[in-house]
């Protein structure tokens, strides 16, 4: 199941700082709110609190829809099928996903009223087969689905709303790149515009910024344009990206070919990156979605794959999973932990730090099967698969992956999934990241016991560049089936005992 065999440090290991070079990945600290990593950051309160209105929002509706049928058994059998049909459907719609850029609520309409009627044909299928009393009459079922999804809409304007009105009062920070006077006046109009819900705070040029003198837009009102510094370096990039919480970047369409070098480090901090065209709407939609109006600029995800969302059916499946694993393979637990006991001595298990989703510290479980010789070589070093130290009982659970089972207890905690990119200390991901320019991208995504990268081989001492590149893959590609056929692929591993 692991990727890698790393050493262990003690729980009372001190923390190392590292000082991560422009452009790299930066590491957040466990307090951190709003992580600076991968290329998905987002501050999670926001997202969560957004995602859990939604949820409650359809919750409600369909409940509230469910009022309207006489037979009080119908409702109570009705209420837990219908909400899971609609609250999958939903999920899988993508209709719980944080957008950088908020589509009119209207616009979801079609989508939300097809989900309700499937997830209303789905649930009477299955209560088709429980012993009810005779069906709802077709028109009432039909008038409970309008009402569903009349309340539905009208609840989820309300939280877009609130999140609308949120952003006005905290604006994104946000930089534009493309020449230096075309990028200045976008930028200005953007400024002209508060309710677009970005605030420009600085501009990236290759070109010289013409002279000042040139005629001011004849639309722009006194002071709506302040002088935004212009940034030239990947070194002044990054800390204005640092410093001022930059959150989204729009690249005008003829930006030149010389920032194209920029992008991976932006993307790599976590920014939205939109494409913008500042003349006249004559973009492409995107392959992820239509297209976005900011200010009346019409824009477009260059990374759309960037904000796919995992699904509430992957947390779900995560807790199912390892709960029952837990619960299964608690006599195996207590048994390896005493014989460590008894073999190794105290302290059975070991927790080391290693670097999850956002770049967000947590806290790994694992059996104890390696002692190191002082905390530097814990933190540092890569791989002790060949170490003569190690005896055979622990041996035994390095080969058979039972080392990992404590970190069932990560997955349940939320820290890690079942699948996702194996985790990493900080140190390496410092230098992962600096070599491999789309290595921090794999943190888009909760880490996991298990991934698309370990079930081909890629474990212990093997190409960094390569688990980077499944990774990524998988993350790309990533859906509810793909997970369950990893495990299944996982639990083969296990039984030809192909742990390194």
């Amino acid at each position: 199941m692991s990727a890698e065999r790393t050493v262990a440090s003690s729980s009372g290991q001190p923390r190392q700082d590292i000082q991560a070079p422009p452009g790299t990945f930066v590491v957040a600290p466990r307090e951190a709110m709003g992580p600076r990593a991968g290329t998905s950051a987002r501050p999670p309160a926001r997202r969560r609190r957004s995602a859990a209105a939604l949820v409650a929002v359809d919750c409600a509706a369909a409940l509230l829809g469910l009022l309207l049928l006489d037979e009080p058994r119908h409702q109570a059998v009705l209420a837990p099928l219908l909400v899971a049909c609609v609250l999958f459907l939903n999920g899988q719609g993508r209709l719980y996903a944080y957008a950088a850029l908020p589509a009119d609520t209207l616009t979801q309409v079609p989508s939300l009223a097809g989900r309700i009627a499937l997830g209303w044909c789905v649930t009477l299928v299955l209560a088709s087969a429980l012993p009810l009393p005779a069906p709802p009459a077709p028109g009432t079922l039909a008038a409970a689905a309008a009402v569903q999804c009349l309340l539905s809409h009208c609840g989820r304007t309300l939280v877009h709303r609130h999140r609308r009105t949120a952003t006005l009062r905290r604006p994104r920070p946000a930089l534009v790149v493309g020449p230096a006077g075309p990028a200045r006046a976008v930028a200005a109009a953007l400024l002209r515009r508060p309710g677009c819900g970005v605030r420009p705070v600085g501009i990236v040029s290759e070109t010289p910024e013409p002279p000042r003198e040139d005629a001011p837009d004849a639309g722009a009102a006194p002071g709506s344009c302040p002088e935004l510094p212009v940034l030239g370096t990947e070194d002044e990039l990054h800390r204005a990206v640092i410093q001022n919480d930059v959150r989204a970047v729009f690249l005008l369409t003829d930006r030149g070919p010389g920032t194209a070098g920029l992008l991976p480090a932006l993307s790599g901090l976590g920014c939205d990156l939109w494409e913008l065209e500042p003349r006249c709407p004559d973009l492409a939609p995107a392959p992820g979605g239509p297209l976005r109006y900011v200010a009346g600029f019409a824009c477009r995800p260059l990374t759309p794959t960037r904000t796919r969302p995992t699904g509430l059916g992957k947390r779900l499946l995560d807790i199912a999973v390892s709960g029952v694993l837990l619960l299964v393979a608690a006599p195996v637990l207590a048994v390896c932990a005493l014989v460590l006991r008894v073999v190794e001595g105290p302290g059975v298990i070991f927790r080391q730090e290693r670097v999850g989703k956002d770049g967000k510290l947590f806290t790994l479980l694992k059996f104890r099967t390696h002692r190191p010789a002082d905390p530097q070589e814990a933190a540092t070093r890569w791989s002790v698969a060949d170490e003569h130290r190690i005896s055979p009982f622990c041996r035994f659970l390095r080969g058979t992956s039972l080392d990992e089972l404590p970190q069932l207890w990560n997955v349940l905690r939320g820290d890690m999934s079942l699948v996702g990119p194996r985790p990493e200390r900080p140190f390496f991901v410092a230098q992962f990241s600096q070599a491999h320019p789309y290595y921090a991208q794999r943190h888009r995504m909760p880490t996991g016991i298990t991934g698309l990268a370990q079930i081909h081989g890629l474990r212990g001492d093997t190409s960094i560049e390569d688990r980077c590149r499944f990774d990524n893959a998988y993350i790309d590609s990533w859906s509810f089936w793909q997970d369950l056929c990893i495990l299944l692929r996982t639990l083969g591993c296990l039984v030809r005992r192909t742990g390194s």
